[in-house]
């Protein structure tokens, strides 16, 4: 199965990302979509998973949640927008993932891409960084990854031109 991650979009969608993401299966959303348009857009183009983030209003609140727990493939995978990293997860997830941590944890948030793994609950925690335009980060940026079985393989961090 083949990934496109994206998070922190603000309202803002660069039509290089459906370039980026075309040879996916699907594509996942880590929150602060920004508006509906954003997601609608996303959840036409390919099978479609997303949490909503601190910026995002009711219309994304009632469509997705703030976290989502499923599998891909043979991989446990939890997905929310304010989740941290190994060593400093954040409080609002820190005592599940701890009692029962994921093979996969992504978040977003932060505006920081990170590919990190906790030896200690022995997971890949991902942050795609951010894909749009307001915030602080100075390169915007996306994920893809395959995921198979119960593995993450062919990772590429995928840098979008300008700001």
């Amino acid at each position: 199965m083949k990934i496109g991650l994206l998070s922190d979009t603000h309202s803002f969608l660069d039509d290089a990302v459906f370039y980026h993401f075309d040879g996916c299966d699907e594509v996942w959303h880590a929150g602060d979509f920004g508006n509906r348009e954003v997601a609608d857009k996303l959840a036409a183009f390919k099978p479609f998973r997303g949490v909503y983030g601190n910026i995002d209003g009711t219309d994304i609140r009632q469509s997705y949640p703030e976290n989502s727990r499923f599998t891909c493939e043979e991989m446990d995978v939890w997905m929310t927008h304010i989740g941290g990293y190994p060593g400093k997860y954040a409080p609002a997830v820190k005592t599940e993932i701890q009692s029962n941590p994921p093979k996969l944890f992504i978040s977003g948030h932060s505006h920081i891409l990170k590919v990190q793994y906790d030896p200690r609950l022995q997971l890949l925690h991902l942050n795609p960084g951010a894909a749009g335009k307001q915030g602080w980060h100075k390169v915007r940026t996306l994920m893809r990854f395959d995921i198979i079985g119960d593995r993450v393989e062919n990772m590429e961090v995928i840098e979008l031109v300008g700001r």
